[in-house]
């Protein structure tokens, strides 16, 4: 053999025994592997494999009722047929099929296949529409339609091979009896699905009441009371092939119905206000203004009916409204622009809590208040004449009328203007004619502000407006909010677009806007000016004059109660404060307002009513505002109840609304041409029921008892 023959075979050798060493190796390294993974680490990875094969699928509670007084249902849920689709399962076909699948599914539910597919795509991900888009677990079937007929979810049902992954099954919705008719729908409020945010934070909060498919109280006592009412969802797990098909059951958790809400709404008066601020609407609509020679706009309205002793609201009514019913199964984008439209009214705004109007002279019992109490007194006598000149302009009465010289409650019934301006300019005198001290005393915008006005009233409904004092602070504040803006057009020259009022306006506005001048102290005594106010907060401070001076926070929950029928909690009413007033002046006020329907601005719309027995005061009020017609206003009150009502570009208090507030009296006592019968009333026994309706173990609700504790 030759050295190079030798060297050659010695080096197959040598690579035969490298390959058989790496061949060892990699069984030796493949082998550890082995043991590693089915000998030391199996448990774990057989809990997770058999964890991978069980899913999850929440099972939503029933939310919880709300009901009236009474225990009439207002709100509760109903049963309908939902159809949903296996995402994870449509996943895996190929798109072809899954596009024919959709399109079937489509022409059977009557939903456009592009419309469920976007209802397929999760939240969060790419091509997610919010809004549209998936907001619960990647593996629980997504709804895609509800309030399919018996015979579609047969249909569906009986051919599963003909719609893989659709599921039909009976789910609960919320659902509106309407005793009587009612709408309330500002009063309850709505739903709609969590967002991502709400259930992160409740996920970082361990809040485990809500998951990805939940739906929350938007609006109304449905928001302010989810908590309650929402129960606790439940768990089915089951197992599923490698497909996601399910192929059996590995347990349950059941889920907890919610609470029951009772409120303080009475269903059949809701229903009686409802229909008078209607038909008052309705008919202003009809009447010519005489002012602007053109029909009334009437473009809103609002009415509350508050106990007087407690805060409670028994009725809460606003213009214009909306179905709540459009909610339940998933509103529209035209429907949802709808409610926002400012064509349309906005009709998801509630005005009785929400709208700020003037509240013209329904606001001078409380400059009456503050009168009295600094400085005036009930023998004061001034001058009602036809106008009040405040520098350069005449400040005039309504339809420049004159009594002469008249006393404080004269004042009230007649509701002259001069009188109170000549308060509201004395005080402008005395205390605050430097234009620009924004700390001068003012003694009716403190009296304003101890009336509740300017600030939330605390209604356990979200979403209340605070209204405002336009006293000098708020016109500092206001000027320097807005200078830039008039300053800008009285900067330019005057264009056909700019009318005469705006432009001076805002030359005016723009040299002097922080003044707080004289014109400004006579526009407040008379409730005009910049000061708004909502209904509920004027409701809440008559309730104030006819209590005695509490202020209360009005509340329209009045007790949890279990699905089992158990109180969990009574919602009791809350005292917010006293205001400083004597008992002399509150008196003398009340006694002042007792004409206002017997011979004042209101008689003519109470001819032949019992007041002897059924003793109202009343304040009408018509607040002016620039380039609109009036607003009209009645406040009215008696031992039990505060009845309010306006009408934005209605007319005259009296006028627009005169008629409905008889008729809400009427049914609150039992009226009946001019004798009382309390048998009638709309409430039994006249007042409402302090008790709570009666609730059996199966969750049946009975009227409440009327026998003393």
């Amino acid at each position: 053999m030759t050295p190079t023959t030798a060297t050659s075979s010695h080096r197959s050798r040598l690579r035969l025994i490298v390959i058989q060493a790496l061949v060892f190796s990699l069984l030796a390294t493949l082998g550890a592997r082995l043991y590693y993974l089915q000998v030391v680490t199996g448990e774990e990875y057989q809990g997770k494999a058999a964890s991978q094969s069980v899913r999850d699928i929440v099972v939503q509670p029933q939310r919880g009722l709300i009901v009236d007084a009474e225990g009439r249902p207002l709100v509760t849920n109903r049963l309908t047929w939902v159809a949903s689709v296996d995402r994870t399962l449509i996943g895996r076909m190929e798109p072809r099929l899954r596009k024919r699948l959709l399109e079937r599914v489509g022409r059977v539910i009557g939903v456009e296949p592009r419309e469920i597919a976007r209802k397929l795509v999760l939240c969060g991900t790419e091509g997610a529409k919010e809004g549209v888009c998936w907001n619960g677990s990647p593996y629980q079937p997504v709804p895609v339609a509800q309030d399919l007929d018996d015979v579609t979810a047969l249909r569906i049902n009986e051919q599963p091979e003909d719609f893989p992954g659709v599921v039909v099954a009976q789910q609960t919705v919320r659902d509106y009896p309407q005793p009587y008719g009612i709408n309330a729908a500002h009063l309850l409020g709505y739903l709609s699905p969590i967002t991502e945010d709400e259930l992160t934070a409740a996920e970082v909060g361990g809040d485990t009441s809500v998951n990805g498919a939940s739906v929350v109280g938007r609006a109304g006592v449905e928001k302010e009371y989810d908590a309650w009412l929402r129960g606790q969802p439940g768990y089915e797990r089951v197992k599923v092939n490698a497909n996601g098909e399910v192929i059996g059951e590995e347990g349950d958790v059941r889920s907890q119905p919610g609470d029951t809400l009772v409120t303080s709404i009475d269903a059949k008066v809701q229903s009686i206000v409802e229909r008078q601020l209607h038909r008052m609407i309705m008919t202003q609509r009809a009447t010519v203004d005489p002012v602007t020679g053109r029909r009334f706009e009437a473009d809103s309205g609002a009415a509350v009916v508050m106990d007087v002793h407690t805060g409670r609201i028994v009725a809460m009514a606003s213009q214009p409204t909306y179905d709540p019913e459009i909610w339940a199964g998933g509103i529209t984008q035209k429907q949802l622009k709808h409610l926002y439209s400012e064509a349309a009214g906005t009709p998801l705004l509630g005005r009785a809590l929400q709208g700020q109007f003037a509240p013209g002279s329904t606001w001078k019992p409380f400059m009456t208040a503050g009168a009295l109490t600094h400085g005036y007194g009930p023998d004061t006598r001034l001058d009602c004449s036809s106008a009040f000149r405040v520098g350069n302009r005449d400040f005039k009465n309504y339809e420049s009328g004159a009594y002469g010289y008249i006393s404080f409650a004269d004042a009230l019934r007649v509701s002259c203007n001069t009188f109170f301006y000549r308060i509201g300019y004395d005080y402008w005198q005395r205390f605050g004619s430097d234009v620009a001290d924004v700390d001068a005393k003012d003694p009716l915008v403190e009296q304003a502000l101890d009336f509740g006005f300017g600030k939330p009233t605390g209604i356990d409904i979200p979403g209340e407006s605070s209204g405002r004092i336009a006293d000098r602070k708020w016109k500092r504040s206001y000027y320097k909010q807005m200078k830039d803006y008039y300053c800008g057009i009285a900067d330019k020259p005057q264009d056909a677009k700019t009318s005469d009022f705006v432009y001076k306006f805002a030359y005016e506005f723009c040299v002097e806007g922080y003044a707080y001048r004289a014109g400004d102290a006579v526009n407040f005594a008379i409730g005009q000016g910049d000061t708004i106010v909502t209904p509920l907060q004027l409701a809440r401070a008559y309730a104030a004059l006819a209590n005695g001076g509490t202020l209360w926070e009005p509340r329209v929950g009045k007790a949890i109660v279990s699905p089992d029928g158990s109180v969990i909690r009574k919602i009791p009413p809350s005292k917010q404060g006293e205001v400083d007033v004597p008992k002399a002046v509150l008196d003398y006020i009340d006694e002042a307002l007792k004409e206002v329907p017997r011979t004042g601005t209101l008689a003519w719309k109470l001819g032949g009513f019992p007041l002897d027995d059924v003793v109202l005061r009343a304040k009408t009020g018509s607040a002016e505002v620039y380039g609109k017609q009036s607003t009209g206003w009645v406040a009215s009150y008696s031992d039990d109840y505060v009845v309010v009502m306006m009408i934005s570009q209605g007319g005259t208090g009296s006028g627009s609304t005169g008629d409905g507030i008889r008729k809400i009296w009427e049914a609150l006592y039992g009226v009946d041409g001019e004798t009382v019968r309390p048998d009638r009333s709309a409430i039994e026994g006249t007042t409402p029921p302090e008790r709570l309706p009666v609730f059996g173990r199966d969750g049946s609700i009975l009227p409440p008892t009327r026998e003393e504790d």
